[in-house]
């Protein structure tokens, strides 16, 4: 058995392990991460957001192609299968992995490929792919091991046509009818990919709403276009039992109703990585999905043991976890680590989502007095040029100060134009305010006009009262 020694080990080349890895060792630590998989990266790069986004990506492709008049020249629409385009968007994760793989290089992080468990607060013993085994120690070990789907009990995830949100990058076949059951973000992004492959979805919702942390008008805008896209959203339903056979899959549900289709993807929460870790001998407990509890430093409750990204739960987003790892970092080092808060919320949809700040419910339920202006995509000339039409941007601004409350975007590239809004909602004192927009000169035609069109909407709704 090989004995390693470092200051800082991180279990898990994800985002968050990856950045918080890479920033200790800017410092000048001598620093290492653990990783079960043969290639960095996390679920993030190999069955999460990358891949998922690159088939996004690939099926907005295929929807453009055949409904762009200037593609009919060319012929008839194109029907692609389901694996066919998965390989198209499968290119970009060796891409990606590369890319990762010399950041290891280039920081000099040692990379041990392995799955590790706990001796004590200060060494793992690390199992290695040929069956030898290695032991580390470190003054502090930061726990990054993501998640995976929710495995209920009374499913059979070994059945050929029952799929969770990672078996799904494998599936070999095509359904036509496929059943989704949740319809979080993950539910709600494979329901527009696979019905913009022309496949009949029907969408279990096991709430009244689609997402509704988002804002009302939003949340009911997704649900309009996957409905126009053919998607039957089902609210309020709970299964009761999952059948599956040689030719279908059939769930009952607790109202009575009987749904049968060609396959079943679940997509009904996650677990965190942590059952494998022997927490035992640190006297650490994951609550009963798998998540560990942190402090507002990412501290657990042993002094230098450190957990981030989704193993810590909300908001589980790559996005959070790069700046989480970052956070642990400067603990490590002696900074203050400041917990990582305001993230904006990305989701893949077809159109996306994006959003940052409080929604008219939340202003409404605190007795804000806000006012709203909006930007129909339709009507700015870039929407116009790059077919681009369906969507709107949305502000939301207190009606005395006119200091931006939230930013509301649904529709193409909505997830990049979120961002001018809130850069202008973090500046201090009176910068904040939806005049910036008034004032400002934007590039034109953009997607960015429409802050200049809803501040001009907003103002002119103050103006009329």
């Amino acid at each position: 058995m090989t004995d390693h020694t470092y200051d800082v080990v991180v279990i898990g080349a994800g985002p968050a392990g990856e950045s918080a890895a890479m920033a200790t060792a800017k410092t000048g630590l001598k620093v290492a991460v653990v990783e079960d998989r043969a290639w960095v990266g996390g679920n993030c790069a190999h069955k999460g957001t990358i891949p998922s986004k690159s088939l996004r990506h690939a099926v907005k492709q295929i929807i453009r192609f055949n409904n762009g008049n200037l593609f009919r020249d060319l012929g008839d629409t194109r029907w692609l299968s389901y694996p066919r385009v998965l390989n198209a968007a499968a290119q970009v994760i060796p891409k990606q992995v590369e890319l990762h793989t010399e950041f290891y290089i280039r920081n000099r992080v040692n990379l041990h490929i392995g799955r590790a468990s706990f001796v004590d607060a200060n060494t793992l013993v690390v199992d290695m792919p040929e069956g030898a085994q290695e032991t580390i120690s470190a003054r502090y070990i930061v726990i990054a091991t993501g998640s995976r789907p929710y495995h209920p009990e009374d499913v059979d995830f070994n059945h050929p046509r029952i799929y969770d949100s990672d078996s799904i990058l494998d599936m070999k076949h095509t359904p036509r009818h496929l059943i989704i059951y949740g319809a979080g973000v993950i539910g709600s992004e494979y329901a527009s990919i696979f019905s913009g492959l022309g496949i009949h979805v029907d969408l279990i919702n096991n709430r009244d709403r689609l997402l509704s942390f988002l804002d009302d008008e939003i949340s009911d805008a997704l649900s309009y276009h996957l409905r126009d896209s053919g998607v039957t959203v089902r609210h309020s339903e709970e299964y009761e039992t999952i059948e599956a056979n040689d030719h279908s899959v059939t769930v009952h549900m607790q109202s009575g109703k009987r749904l049968r289709a060609d396959a079943i993807l679940w997509c009904n929460g996650r677990s965190g990585n942590t059952d494998k870790l022997n927490l035992e001998a640190l006297g650490l407990k994951a609550d009963y999905r798998g998540n560990l509890k942190v402090d507002s430093r990412y501290r657990t409750e042993v002094d230098n043991i450190f957990a981030v990204g989704d193993v810590v739960g909300w908001p589980s987003l790559a996005s959070a976890s790069f700046d989480q790892g970052r956070a642990v970092a400067d603990v490590i080092t002696g900074g203050e680590g400041q917990p990582v808060t305001g993230v904006p919320t990305g989701i893949y949809t077809l159109p996306e989502i994006s959003s940052i700040g409080q929604t008219e419910r939340e202003l409404t339920a605190a007795k804000v007095p806000y006012e709203v202006g909006r930007a129909l995509f339709k009507n700015t000339a870039r929407g116009q040029i790059s077919g681009e039409e369906v969507g709107m941007l949305k502000l939301l601004f207190h009606v005395d100060t006119l200091e931006i409350l939230g930013v509301h975007c649904f529709g193409a590239e909505a997830a990049e134009i979120v961002h001018i809004g809130q850069a202008i909602m973090a500046q201090p004192g009176e910068n904040n305010t939806i005049r910036f927009f008034l004032d400002t000169t934007f590039n034109y035609p953009t997607m960015a006009e429409a802050y200049r069109l809803a501040a001009l909407d907003g103002m002119g709704r103050i103006n009329r009262r």
